[in-house]
């Protein structure tokens, strides 16, 4: 019996001490998870590039537990001067700055600078680039604009099989081409139109076609049979498309005529891709329909486009993901019925009241919204800022944001900040909106 009592004891003994490590355990890993959040949080917070309005004080108030030093990119007489909580400055190599507390910024002159920070002043932490860009002003326009791009070469929208004359499934670019390709060439011929690539593997007679394909940055050349269908017509197995339309809205127009819309780019309904682009216009369309949204059913603007030369409002040079850009002819320039007004850069942009402007009843209006978040270092640069409609004239007619929309100017205290680009399938009131610094970027 004693020596059974005294086993029992000892484990006892052993299972307190299993259930002591097994604490310590699961406290050590709570106390690194909320660490590892906490790290996540203060990162997020600090975007990776600051953008300054040359000869303008700018405020940053991140209240981060961080500090560091801005340097310049390269040799100039420009200068950057830091004042805040526990700031210099020293108009040298290297210039003091602490982001726990408010800090002021002002550059004079268009230059680069990289500022290296440190967690708590000692933990390597995080580069952050800092742009002086011009000072501007642009003209919000919330107008619906017809959209029509044409690819450059043949975009590839699928890859699939066919019944050749005995009943065979044929597939002769199955293991050549894929979905998101791009076909520049036809016979080292250049190739824009989907009917004249059709025309040359129908007068194929069975030949091999040599294709030069452009897959992500890097061209290469294929070689193609075409077989016959059952129709006894000769096919490659694919689906291409050479040209995309839609409805958006215009963002902002500069003084030279400059545009930016959509705030996202256009990309195949089909695949996803972002289409290179050829060329594009932009055309009068007028809206006749709109499909009010409700929450897991995003709405939509129907706009009637006649694409006829007189209806032309510009050409669009480039297709991004951060928006179409291009220039503006002297029709649309004359018709611009808002007034130029200043830009608001990312850490300008407070959560709140503010308005977009947009027209879904015939003419633009300015609309309530609030911002509920912002995000100053999202991964996905067209989710910058959470927006949820207010407005009750807008919820009544369109239901919140809708497809059409996109493009919509966001407007705070006086400044243009972003454009609307995207709804919450689950909450037609709700979407996101980006920078319109980041788009500005593109457009200059």
């Amino acid at each position: 019996m004693d020596t059974f009592f005294q086993f029992g004891e000892s484990g006892d003994r052993m299972r307190r001490k299993i259930y002591k490590c097994a604490l310590s355990l699961v406290l050590m890993g709570a106390m690194v998870t909320i660490m590892a959040l906490g790290y996540k949080n203060v990162y997020e917070k600090i975007p990776g590039r600051i953008r300054l309005k040359a000869g303008v004080e700018q405020i940053l108030d991140l209240n981060v537990p961080v500090e560091g030093v801005i340097t310049k990119n390269a040799e100039s007489p420009g200068a950057v001067t830091v004042s805040g909580k526990q700031s210099s400055n020293i108009p040298s190599d290297a210039i003091y700055i602490d982001l726990s507390g408010v800090v002021t910024l002002k550059a004079d002159t268009i230059e680069n600078y990289r500022m290296d920070l440190k967690l708590f002043g000692f933990i390597p932490f995080k580069q952050v680039d800092i742009e002086v860009i011009q000072d501007m002003m642009v003209t919000p326009v919330g107008e619906p604009i017809g959209i029509y791009v044409k690819t450059e070469g043949l975009l590839v929208i699928g890859v699939g099989e066919f019944d050749d004359a005995g009943g065979r499934k044929q597939s002769p670019a199955k293991y050549l081409l894929k979905t998101g390709d791009y076909i520049l060439k036809v016979n080292d011929e250049s190739v824009s139109e989907k009917e004249d690539f059709m025309e040359v593997i129908e007068d194929s007679e069975g030949e091999k076609i040599a294709l030069t394909i452009r897959r992500d940055d890097k061209e290469f050349n294929v070689n193609v049979e075409p077989v016959k269908n059952m129709d006894g017509e000769y096919k490659l197995g694919i689906w291409v498309r050479d040209n995309a339309q839609g409805v958006g809205t215009m963002t902002f127009v500069d003084d030279l005529g400059n545009f930016g819309a959509l705030g996202h780019g256009i990309s195949d309904v089909d695949t996803g891709t972002l289409l290179t682009l050829e060329s594009g216009s932009l055309y009068k369309t007028e809206i006749i329909a709109i499909q009010k949204g409700k929450n897991g059913e995003p709405g939509e603007m129907t706009g009637m486009i006649e694409y006829a030369n007189r209806n032309i409002l510009g050409e669009i040079t480039a297709n991004t993901s951060k928006g179409i850009y291009g220039t503006c002819n002297a029709k649309i320039m004359s018709d611009l019925k808002q007034k130029a007004m200043p830009i608001g850069l990312k850490q300008d942009v407070k959560e709140g009241k503010a308005q977009i402007l947009c027209n879904v009843d015939g003419e633009a209006k300015y609309y309530d919204v609030l911002i509920k978040d912002i995000y100053l270092e999202h991964e996905n640069v067209n989710r910058g800022m959470l927006l949820k409609i207010t407005d009750p004239q807008l919820l009544a007619i369109t239901g919140g944001i809708i497809q059409g929309m996109s493009g919509a100017p966001i407007i705070q205290d006086g400044k243009l900040i972003g454009a609307v680009t995207h709804v919450l399938v689950q909450d037609s009131t709700s979407g996101y909106g980006i920078f319109v610094e980041n788009m500005l970027n593109h457009s200059n």
